[in-house]
């Protein structure tokens, strides 16, 4: 790994949020939620929570991808952002603040780029908002065109063809639409798109290292905006090879994606990636639009040049195709404010000195519940700390193992499961009922929906939340409903993820442990210690045996297979970990007693 370039930034964890704070203070009309740190949500100031009388339009996801999401907030296009940290999903509580500051009676759309964290995050977020009486619909944008069909569960990534979505109905909303039309004239734009990116370097987050898989002279083409890796590796060639490459694979009746003939109407994004010269993407813009007209007989009614959709300080270039019509026309050319669209704005007024901050919504306070740490603890307590304590610290122990299992990835894995850790350490100080085993789990999973986020954030999440569905109301909990609460966690894991056994995911150190406990706990063969040491072994058995998988689940699934084979899954690994950590507490725990 190779040192990255110098960063303009004060501290790595706070580069989110100090970029967020220019935004809102350099644009009067937009406003940052606040109230708890982890919360990075961007939204027009002129839209007051609960009385908004037009459809709010949210979209959002992990952050280095700017204007992306945040630059899209405006009259005219999205009425709030939620921003993750950096390539990384937003946790639930953010997005759930976001829907409750802007949803009035009309609803609320929410606009979800194709990538699993993103899916199950909102997807949690909007079932919340509608179980509070809010109507809520989603649109999941996946324009990647680089990957042939079929798929397969994961579907394709959501690329810079999302903020054509965005202003579309952005516009519908601005104009009065219904939730049902702007839901309708979305879904119909994201239909009608398809995108292809190629990198000509990699991407270096804060404070990291730049990643050497790339060699001088050589491109990657069909990339994500992770700096995940793409379809395949190519020597450098003249733009007008590389662009017709992309253009051919967009098109190609093979794959169906974007199905255009000679005569239909077009619009094309020229997107830099970050760290592109506005000389190339010009250079670029020429040689695509000639071959559109040229070579496929298209008409090229619209053309948005810039940076849209960016991948931190990735050089590159993504190129995306909308077929158009009068009425999507329409839309795109509406006015909107927000300031990562290209249209030249003027504003009047001028920006008020204080103010800029509005507090954020609070949850319905009848549904709050007062938990905190007990004075005395019971034996259950005890062990339940121990566990606790000894499954957090391998997680911030093996934080850099895990992110080196994840460099097929986005290589953070480690770095998200640590700082959930640290969360789940210091809530333990004062916040968890840790007598009351159920009540423990639910706020386990309160907390790892605050500070993990991504896809193992609302994973994890699932997981909890199930198991306490499964504990909650037991009078005395028995090894058996341990047994049961796992393996409900275990499936909604299952169902929400939509991955199984062998797909090189978390589940495949989870479904053996469950084996094994229903082996061991359920059938009587061993006591409940010695099955829960059994089942961390089976679990790392199962870990181990990822590294002879293809992914057909998260991001890795993305990337050629030759790339992951011999490298174990690290949210398996992960699983294996902290189940071994907490078995041993324990086991050592008991013996003590």
């Amino acid at each position: 790994m190779a040192e990255g370039p110098a960063k303009l930034i004060n501290n790595t964890e706070d580069v989110v949020t100090e970029a967020l704070d220019g935004l809102v203070h350099c644009y009067p009309h937009l406003v940052r939620l606040d109230g708890f740190p982890e919360v990075k949500v961007v939204l027009r100031r002129d839209v007051q929570q609960g009385c908004f009388r037009k459809v709010a339009v949210i979209s959002g996801g992990g952050s280095g991808h700017e204007p992306a999401h945040a630059g899209y907030v405006g009259q005219g296009m999205l009425t709030a952002a939620v921003c993750g940290n950096i390539f990384s999903s937003p946790p639930v509580n953010s997005i759930l603040a976001a829907i409750r500051a802007v949803t009035g009676p009309p609803g609320c759309l929410l606009i979800v780029k194709n990538y699993t964290g993103d899916r199950l995050n909102f997807g949690l977020a909007a079932e919340a908002a509608k179980a509070e009486g809010l109507k809520i619909e989603m649109v999941i944008v996946e324009d990647d065109c680089a990957l042939p069909p079929p798929r397969g569960i994961v579907g394709r990534r959501g690329l810079a063809g999302t903020v054509f979505v965005h202003k579309i109905a952005g516009a519908v909303a601005e104009e009065g639409g219904t939730l049902e039309e702007v839901k309708a004239e979305a879904e119909k734009a994201a239909l009608n798109i398809g995108t292809m990116g190629v990198a000509l370097s990699l991407c270096t987050w804060p404070g990291l290292k730049a990643s050497a898989r790339m060699r001088a002279g050589q491109i990657e083409l069909g990339l994500g905006i992770h700096g995940e890796p793409g379809a395949m590796l190519s020597n450098m060639q003249p733009v007008e090879d590389i662009v017709s490459h992309m253009l051919e694979t967009i098109l190609s009746k093979s794959s169906g994606y974007l199905t255009l003939k000679g005569g239909d109407k077009v619009a094309l994004m020229v997107n830099g990636l970050g760290g592109t010269s506005q000389l190339e993407l010009l250079i670029a813009a020429w040689n695509a639009s000639t071959l559109l007209e040229v070579k496929w007989g298209l008409r090229m009614e619209r053309a948005y040049v810039g940076c849209f959709m960016t991948s931190l300080n990735m050089a590159g270039i993504s190129l995306t195709l909308m077929k158009v019509d009068d009425c999507i026309l329409k839309r795109l050319d509406a006015q909107t404010h927000a300031p990562g669209w290209q249209n030249p704005l003027s504003f009047s007024g001028s920006r008020p000195s204080t103010g800029n901050i509005r507090p954020l919504p609070q949850p319905p306070q009848e549904h709050e519940e007062s938990v905190s740490r007990p004075q005395e603890l019971t034996k259950l307590g005890t062990v339940m700390e121990a566990a606790i304590t000894a499954a957090a610290n391998v997680l911030i122990d093996m934080q850099q193992d895990f992110n080196k299992w994840d460099e097929v990835g986005d290589a953070d894995c480690g770095s998200t499961l640590a700082r959930a850790a640290r969360g789940i350490l210091e809530d333990l100080k004062t916040r968890y009922p840790l007598n009351d085993a159920a009540t423990t789990i639910r706020e386990l999973g309160r907390t790892i929906g605050i500070h993990m986020g991504g896809t193992s954030g609302a994973l994890y999440d699932i997981f909890l939340r199930a198991a306490y569905a499964h504990l909650k109301g037991v009078p005395h909990i028995k090894p058996s409903d341990w047994v049961h609460a796992f393996e409900a966690g275990t499936e909604a894991i299952k169902k929400y993820g939509r991955a199984k056994r062998g797909d090189r995911s978390m589940l495949d150190a989870l479904l053996p442990a469950v084996d094994t406990l229903k082996e061991h706990v359920v059938r009587g063969r061993s006591n409940p210690v010695t099955a829960f040491l059994e089942a961390a072994k089976a679990a790392r058995f199962g870990a181990e045996s990822t590294k002879h998988m293809d992914a057909q689940a998260g991001r890795a699934s993305y990337v050629n297979k030759a790339v992951s084979q011999g490298q174990p899954d690290p949210g398996a690994m992960a699983v294996a970990a902290w189940l071994k950590a907490a078995a041993t507490a324990v086991e050592r725990t008991l013996s003590a007693m």
